[in-house]
């Protein structure tokens, strides 16, 4: 087994987990992870219907909790406010710059979606107090992960034409919605349109590269994932480029420049097999001088957070997340000159937004 990675930061060590998430450890270790093992050991490539999508609609919101359909070009989303929570148009009751932010689903690029996620995304919107656009975006098997960051990007581009400076949208995500986080930020930025307020990634899947994760000390002790699960979804991303005619273009993001990303902020759990990515970026990150937060929570489940409503270490969190959003929005003025704001969309259908 290969040493343990230095880091150039220190991570911040949350001890302690509490019976509701060690009994969520053992229900995952005995149900999802064969499950998975099982998946990656066949010979051939199966695509299930998203069926965890359908049942997740059923799933209640954080209390008080508004939220309206938006189509951007190529997919649905939600633009939704936790109870207390105004957009930019709030006035008084949002005191200071006007703040959003831009989150993406987890689901290793193959499942979950705007229901799995709601209850979610509602409760960092609560303790963030910002509003959150959350991104249905396109998936494999149908779409590879560049047409996911497209996604991304165009959910960006509509809340700049909201009125959202672009300094001041956190880009968020969990697991697959990690790797997004940062690729979407990235993206941006090469667009010219100017530096995100920060990155938020949890349990962040951010290299498909396997040699890192198989030679971590986490390699078998993942409660979620078993090693060759984690391999063979990287083999389907790369059959996927290659279908498409763009194998080898897209960079992960452990892989991208970082020395003009913006603030990050990575949560993850202490046993999780992407324990080798969190390290690997939050290395990157700092040693390209770039301000990172990397939080351990012991003994913690691949995005916990989702628990919520009845892991108290989720909720501990969560509301570590809204600290460090709103500590960004914050921030004094860095007195970077002015960029240019994103062009309105060109693709065939205009971003409109339906109230649900």
């Amino acid at each position: 087994m290969a040493p343990h990675l230095s880091l150039a930061a220190q991570p911040q060590f949350f001890s302690g987990a509490s019976v509701q998430s060690r009994l969520l450890g053992f229900g995952l270790r005995h149900t999802v992870r064969p499950l998975l093992g099982a998946w990656a050991r066949l010979p051939f490539d199966v695509f299930p219907p998203n069926v965890v999508e359908q049942i997740a609609r059923i799933l209640p919101v954080h209390e008080g909790t508004m939220w309206r359909s938006v189509d951007l070009a190529d997919c649905g989303s939600e633009w939704l406010q936790a109870k207390g929570v105004s957009d930019i148009h709030g006035g008084a009751e949002s005191p200071g710059r006007a703040g959003a932010i831009l989150y993406f689903h987890g689901g290793a690029f193959l499942t979950c979606g705007l229901n799995t996620h709601r209850r979610l995304v509602s409760r960092i919107s609560y303790s963030a107090k910002q509003p959150v656009l959350n991104v249905g975006y396109r998936q494999m098997p149908y779409e590879p992960i560049t047409e996911s960051v497209a996604d991304g990007v165009d959910g960006f581009r509509w809340l700049v034409e909201q009125g959202y400076a672009p300094e001041n949208i956190t880009i968020a995500g969990d697991s697959a919605g990690g790797y997004l986080a940062f690729s979407v930020a990235r993206a941006v930025m090469d667009k010219g349109w100017g530096q995100p307020a920060g990155v938020v990634a949890i349990s962040p899947l951010l290299d498909f590269d396997p040699a890192g994760k198989l030679g971590h000390r986490n390699a078998n002790r993942c409660q979620t994932f078993p090693m060759s699960a984690v391999a063979r979804l990287g083999d389907v991303t790369l059959r996927m480029d290659t279908r498409r005619g763009i194998s080898g273009h897209r960079v992960d993001p452990v892989n991208m420049p970082l020395a003009d990303m913006p603030p990050a902020l990575i949560h993850i759990g202490s046993r999780e097999v992407l324990m080798a990515d969190a390290e690997l970026m939050a290395n990157r990150l700092v040693s390209a001088g770039v301000p990172c937060d990397l939080q351990v929570w012991d003994r913690q489940v691949h995005v916990f957070q989702a628990a919520a409503a009845w892991v108290p270490e989720a909720r501990l969190a969560i509301d570590e997340i809204g600290t460090f959003v709103r500590g960004l929005a914050e921030r004094e003025a860095t007195g970077t000159a002015p960029v240019a704001a994103p062009a309105p969309a060109t693709r065939s259908r205009r971003s409109r937004a339906a109230v649900r």
